[in-house]
């Protein structure tokens, strides 16, 4: 007979050996991971390493192959899954597939609280419109309120979605690659609100999943390096975030400087290469 523990409260992602296999291959696994309260995390690995999979466990979105997963101090497959999703926001490509070009930016925001893209007859409180209005500020895009999703660029509407994931509160902030897709100016921007939202101890935890060490943004405490579904490293940033771990996950000689708490990654230059004029 199993003997069934009890969750920790202060545990908002607690996964033990958890694997994902399609058709006969494992694409994540097996992974031992737990998240606490107030810490924030980045999961960081090339392409193909299990990031996003993972990240869909994390989200309640799929469940694992095998192993075991408990949300928010609930076992995946033992909760109802439509109680759980409001407590976990999300910013995902995913998610920005799905949203109505026309949609109206202060409706994207405030629908979250029905757990719907595109308003229809939905009837909001004005303690609703207002909190939209303040997560839209939040993310410095309050002027985008009255805007349509189609008219934005991609970073308007990279910092539009968090601010949809923040609408309802939720415990667990969720974000699969939000840099992605933006230029130098985009993503400084997006990693300097980041940054504020990692520093507000209101913030909830945090998880973002990231390729580049440069989208990392300050104050983020915690780092889970994946190389081909395994675990390279996981645990403090500055234990994890290391030119050798990197050099292992991307299986290339890699240098990395810290300037002003942002991390900057490079390959290291082949010994015996001169530069010409």
């Amino acid at each position: 007979m199993e003997r069934v523990s009890q969750p920790d409260p202060d545990l908002l992602i607690d996964f033990t050996d958890v694997k994902i296999r399609r058709s006969g291959r494992t694409l994540v696994g097996p992974v031992t991971w737990q998240v606490e309260l107030d810490e924030r995390w980045v999961i960081l690995g090339p392409n193909g390493a299990g990031k996003t999979s993972l990240l869909r466990i994390a989200a309640a979105d799929i469940h694992p192959t095998s192993g075991k997963a408990h949300l928010l101090g609930e076992r995946l497959g033992r909760v109802d899954i439509s109680e759980l999703r409001p407590r976990i926001g999300l910013s995902s490509a995913a998610v920005a597939a799905r949203v109505p070009t026309e949609e109206k930016v202060g409706d994207l925001v405030v629908s979250a609280g029905y757990a719907v893209l595109g308003r229809w007859r939905e009837r909001y409180d004005e303690v609703d419109t207002e909190r939209a209005i303040d997560m839209l500020e939040s993310l410095g895009a309050e002027h985008l309120h009255d805007r349509t999703y189609g008219t934005l660029s991609e970073g308007e509407r990279k910092r539009v979605l968090i601010a949809r994931a923040l609408m309802t509160d939720p415990e667990l902030l969720l974000l699969d690659e939000p840099a992605a897709g933006l230029d130098l100016g985009g993503r400084e921007e997006l990693v300097e609100r980041l940054g504020d939202l990692a520093a507000d101890p209101d913030s909830p935890a945090i998880v973002l999943v990231t390729h580049h060490v440069e989208e990392i943004p300050p104050g983020f405490t915690h780092g889970l390096l994946l190389n081909e579904g395994e675990v390279v490293a996981a645990g403090l940033l500055s234990d994890v975030l290391t030119a050798e771990n990197l050099s292992g996950a991307f299986r290339q000689s890699i240098t990395l400087d810290q300037v002003d708490g942002r991390y900057f990654a490079r390959r290291k230059a082949r010994a015996g290469r001169h530069r010409t004029n």
